[in-house]
């Protein structure tokens, strides 16, 4: 599976991990704002909303977050990038 196709699945959870101010002034349709600095405390979350497609503004936020969220045992988790390049692959 792809990650189009992963980004489409009805059970796939799209975490934006900018920051509030960021993820307000745009993101992807039907995405969850977890700032960053958040992920940690947040990981029981996490966990039970796998699969995860990460996303920020350029893909450097989200790819630091699908790395700990790796490190930390999740497996369902995969780096999108930019917010507009989810929402890209959503719209397609």
């Amino acid at each position: 599976m792809n990650l189009k196709e992963i980004s489409k699945n009805s059970k796939t959870s799209i975490v934006d991990v900018r920051s509030k101010m960021e993820f307000i002034f745009g993101n992807a349709k039907g995405s969850t704002n977890i700032p960053l600095n958040k992920i940690e405390e947040k990981l029981k979350d996490l966990e039970r909303m796998q699969p995860l497609v990460m996303c920020c503004a350029a893909g450097v936020r989200s790819e630091q977050a699908v790395q700990f969220l790796q490190s930390k045992g999740l497996k369902e988790v995969y780096n999108g990038g930019s917010w507009q390049n989810v929402q890209s692959m959503l719209d397609s």
